[in-house]
């Protein structure tokens, strides 16, 4: 970054590190992993990632959410296995702050309801995901197994996180539209390429998935689909813009993508990059983009 941009992130930060002192709005950070690397398990993560290839823990984490105002967070699953949901769950018991858990079950088991049944003693637990960006199947969403399945989370109450890259765009709609009870999340703005300042075909798609009034998106991992060494603060304007042209003040919320996001921004860069769209924001559109939107979707 520029000494300009520089100077404008460094301001950003002073202010948002002071908001728990000056009394600013609370705030819910709605997309964190937590992980013991495992090199088979995590092979996702590779030797240009270095950064993340460890553990992360409640611990890791916690002092930096204080100190810039954050009131709990919502852990996120990030390894497909009924292992890692009960392992998120077992962390929100010794930490407090983790207010709820998005964890991972198998959408096309013949069981789910069983499942979903046996988790509902656990209230911790508002939601699940699996990672379609990782599915060659463009149509993974709309398999009828899956479909069944999204079809029980909605029957139970639960949310459902969408992890999706551009090749499953069209189903993605295809199965939104199917699911009409169903709550959908949107995670990272279905990852648009800010990289490569490509706009149209990830517009496009989010002005049909806004439509669905049962979508909400996360305003999270940005920096990671931008250049992770030279990205700058208006890189992101148009993406952010279009996102809260869409979907409006009432559905959107704030994500930090804790540990991946520092291969490309500090937890405070990851902040200042969306504090610095919030301008024309009123005091009640703030608390409902930090916190109040996030408490009512996930039932926080």
């Amino acid at each position: 970054m520029d000494l300009a941009n520089h100077v404008r992130l460094w301001l950003l930060i002073q202010k948002i590190n002071l908001s728990p002192i000056l009394g600013f709005i609370m705030r819910i950070d709605t997309h964190q992993h937590f992980w013991q690397f495992d090199p088979v398990r995590d092979s996702w993560i590779t030797d240009e990632m270095l950064v993340i290839k460890r553990d992360f823990t409640p611990l890791d984490i916690q002092f930096v959410l204080e100190r810039n105002g954050f009131a709990g967070s919502v852990a996120v699953q990030a390894d497909q296995s009924d292992a890692e949901t009960n392992y998120l769950v077992q962390l929100s018991k010794s930490h407090p702050f983790i207010k709820g858990v998005v964890g991972w079950i198998d959408l096309q088991a013949d069981d789910i309801e069983q499942q979903l049944t046996s988790y509902k003693e656990l209230p911790v637990i508002k939601g699940f995901r699996h990672i379609v960006e990782g599915e060659l199947d463009p149509d993974f969403l709309i398999r009828p197994a899956v479909l069944n399945g999204l079809k029980a989370l909605a029957e139970f109450g639960y949310t459902y996180d969408l992890l999706i890259r551009p090749r499953h765009y069209e189903a993605t709609l295809q199965c939104v539209q199917q699911n009409p009870n169903l709550q959908f999340v949107l995670d990272h703005i279905a990852k648009p390429p800010i990289k490569s300042r490509e706009f149209d075909e990830w517009a496009a798609f989010i002005d049909k998935l806004a439509a669905f009034s049962n979508v909400v998106c996360k305003v999270s991992g940005l920096a990671t689909e931008a250049d992770w060494t030279s990205w700058k603060l208006d890189d992101f304007k148009q993406y952010l813009d279009h996102i809260f042209l869409r979907f409006g003040k009432e559905r959107i919320m704030f994500g930090s993508d804790w540990p991946v996001c520092l291969l490309a921004a500090s937890y405070e860069e990851s902040l200042a990059i969306v504090e610095d769209k919030l301008g024309d924001f009123t005091e009640k559109e703030k608390n409902a983009f930090w916190a109040e939107n996030a408490i009512r979707v996930y039932n926080l």
